[in-house]
């Protein structure tokens, strides 16, 4: 009984730590100005999947796709992640959060988009969390169903708005 509290202990201890990290990263991104410490939060191999674009693979590519976002006029990204689930071994966890991204429409009007993400951390041989994959979309429109299942034939056809899914792609950057 004794070790498994220890456990909880431990593991309620890494939530806290994983939980404040993540919010250091969101506040280093919402500012927008110290791009090595933005990159920092990220594994040397991380994978982020911006909707409506290839996957954005490693530092490089990462720091390209974070310069861009921060060139976007008007461009401001906030976030906060609450659930953490951690891998049995507790060197990987899985986070959910919610996101807000900014920016000004063609006319110069700022418009933000909500959206929801998961995020894969990895604890480095340093012992530091790093985010290893970073995925995230918009919120559903308010006015679309929600479907429970496919269609017969498979597949569901999802009205977008492409200057919308462009401009939202652009954006977040994995975190940013």
């Amino acid at each position: 009984m004794r070790e498994e509290e220890n456990r909880r202990a431990v593991q309620e201890s890494e939530r806290t730590r994983l939980l404040q990290r993540d919010a250091e990263w969101a506040t280093a991104s919402s500012e927008g100005r110290d791009i090595e410490r933005i990159l920092s939060f990220w594994t040397d191999d991380a994978v982020v999947l911006p909707p409506g674009l290839p996957a954005v693979v490693g530092k490089t590519a990462l720091r390209q796709y974070v310069e861009g976002s921060l060139q976007i006029p008007g461009f401001r990204i906030t976030w906060a992640s609450t659930d953490v689930t951690f891998s049995p071994d507790g060197n990987l966890a899985y986070m959910l959060g919610r996101n807000a991204v900014t920016m000004n429409a063609p006319d110069g009007a700022s418009v933000t988009t909500e959206g929801r993400a998961v995020t894969i951390w990895r604890r480095e041989r340093d012992g530091e969390w790093r985010c290893a994959l970073d995925i995230w979309n918009a919120d559903p429109a308010a006015k679309q169903p929600v479907l429970e299942s496919p269609p017969l034939g498979g597949g569901y056809d999802v009205p977008r708005n492409p200057s919308t899914m462009s401009e939202t792609s652009r954006c977040r950057g994995g975190g940013i």
